[in-house]
């Protein structure tokens, strides 16, 4: 069976045959690179504010739907899991439909979400349109790192990675400032309504200028998409369930999501080009770039759930200065994300992972042994250390999982780093719900100390890369410019 293959289109190629775009050099050209990286910016920024600017809003909007707490938080789980259950079916699509095509329909997508929600005046409605939104993010999130491979020339991958972390990084610290802006001047529909012209403006821009690539005409697995959904969904549901409820309460949805994946993996390992990635996973780079991945994003959400509670219990801190405080995290990430992608397109990701990681790891211990009178200065520079750490891992840790796929697998590593960044950050807040149910007012330093210990197993796990990858590699000679060759 013939490799799938992949061209980039550059303009003026779009009505020729696949091939014929094969010499031309990997990337885009000057100045469409740059309107092609302002529609992917415009797309994630979106996407990852939501998220944020929800959480902060969901008091208000809970009492102005007169909806309890409990049956508020679907406002936000509702967003999560969709995006979560359709990561790997979305970039498996994209690599079958092309990845322009899939992304251009979930931005499209989630723009119609957003108009939901602006419109909506009760609670199933407006979870429903924040399902429609996720639907939308998961086809963003899944794409995004498969765009970026084919926008930037191989040289200046890392670069063009290490800007992405500083516009995620931006989004996410600015997520609470917006909201707060937003609710202090209008209602709560706004903060959903500003994303309309937003994506109308996003998809205008990325119609002219994402790059264009061919597909595999395999079809898509419908089965193993829906095999994939009830997995991530009963793990999920089934985890929170037993932070939250006990045991009893999430084990039969935990069983539902094992037996599922269990088939799931049993389709999956016997295919060329799964949907869970399977064959990428088998690259020894790539699967150890997905574990770091998995529990250095682990030790973040500890700490980012963690912090708050001692921040305002413990300390004493008011909501406003906790905001302020969590500032610095994402802050140094911006400052330390495009540095470190600029220097892992000349040197070892395993190195630079490792390095950062290590940092990481003393910031998150310099706060768990942070004493409870500390200063607003003491607090912040280990916030700091822990932002500059974890962004010098990011950019690195994420150029290595994309360049160690072949290049007609982009999307589904890019599926795979999104999925590992999210199963993550649920396994680090499931288990610091753990930790509060069992440890009470002790359960923030008992995350911050355990964050620690997983921050250095995962800079262990980054350095072991080093006998992997012993120097960077050129393209293989049966590609040009990053393209796979013609036969």
């Amino acid at each position: 069976m013939l490799t799938p293959r992949v061209a980039v289109v550059l303009p003026g190629d779009e009505d020729t045959d696949a091939h014929a775009a094969v010499g031309t050099p990997d990337g885009l050209p000057i100045p469409r690179r740059y309107w092609s990286v302002a529609a992917i910016w415009l797309a994630m920024t979106m996407s990852v504010l939501d998220g944020a600017i929800a959480n902060v809003a969901l008091p208000t909007i809970a009492g102005e739907l007169h909806a309890s707490a409990a049956s508020s938080i679907w406002i936000v789980n509702a967003y999560q899991l969709a995006i979560t259950v359709t990561l790997l079916p979305l970039a498996a699509l994209g690599d079958r439909l092309g990845y322009r095509r899939v992304y251009m329909v979930g931005l499209a997508v989630f723009t119609l979400g957003s108009l939901g929600c602006a419109l909506s005046h009760t609670l199933p409605s407006l979870t429903a349109a924040r399902v429609l939104q996720g639907l939308g993010a998961g086809g963003i999130m899944s794409i995004n790192s498969a765009l970026v491979r084919f926008t930037y020339p191989k040289r200046l991958l890392g670069r063009g990675i290490g800007l992405n972390a500083l516009v995620i990084s931006m989004a996410a610290a600015l997520g609470p400032t917006v909201a707060a802006a937003i609710l202090a001047k209008a209602s709560w529909e706004w903060l959903f309504a500003i994303n309309v012209p937003i994506g109308v403006a996003a998809i205008a821009i990325g119609l002219k200028a994402l790059p264009v690539t061919v597909g595999s005409p395999r079809r898509f697995d419908w089965i193993s998409a829906g095999l994939n959904g009830l997995t991530f969904f009963f793990l999920i549901t089934g985890a929170e369930n037993v932070a939250s409820e006990g045991l009893a309460s999430g084990l039969p949805k935990l069983a539902v999501g094992a037996a599922a994946g269990a088939l799931l993996s049993w389709r999956e390992l016997r295919r060329e080009a799964p949907l869970v990635p399977f064959d990428l996973l088998r690259i020894p780079i790539f699967g150890l770039s997905i574990a770091t991945s998995i529990v250095s994003f682990a030790a973040q959400m500890m700490a980012y759930v963690g912090l708050p509670f001692y921040f305002q219990t413990v300390m004493g801190r008011s909501a406003v200065e906790t905001g302020l405080l969590m500032t610095p995290w994402p802050l140094a990430v911006g400052i330390s994300a495009p540095l470190a992608g600029r220097l892992a397109d000349r040197h070892r990701a395993g190195a630079l992972g490792g390095a950062g990681l290590g940092v990481f790891a003393i910031g998150l211990f310099a706060l768990s042994i942070m004493p409870a009178h500390a200063s607003d200065l003491d607090i912040s520079w280990r916030m700091a250390l822990c932002g500059l750490g974890f962004g010098f891992f990011q950019s690195p840790n994420n150029r290595a999982m994309v360049t160690a796929a072949p290049m007609h697998r982009s999307g589904a590593a890019g599926g795979a780093l999104a999925t590992a960044r999210l199963l993550g950050q649920t396994a680090g807040a499931v288990t610091t719900a753990v930790f509060f149910h069992l440890a009470g007012t002790h359960a923030a330093k008992t995350a911050l100390a355990t964050a620690a210990g997983l921050a250095a197993l995962a800079a262990v796990v980054s350095l072991s890369r080093l006998k992997l990858a012993p120097r960077q590699r050129p393209d293989p000679p049966d590609q040009i410019g990053g393209v796979p060759s013609a036969p």
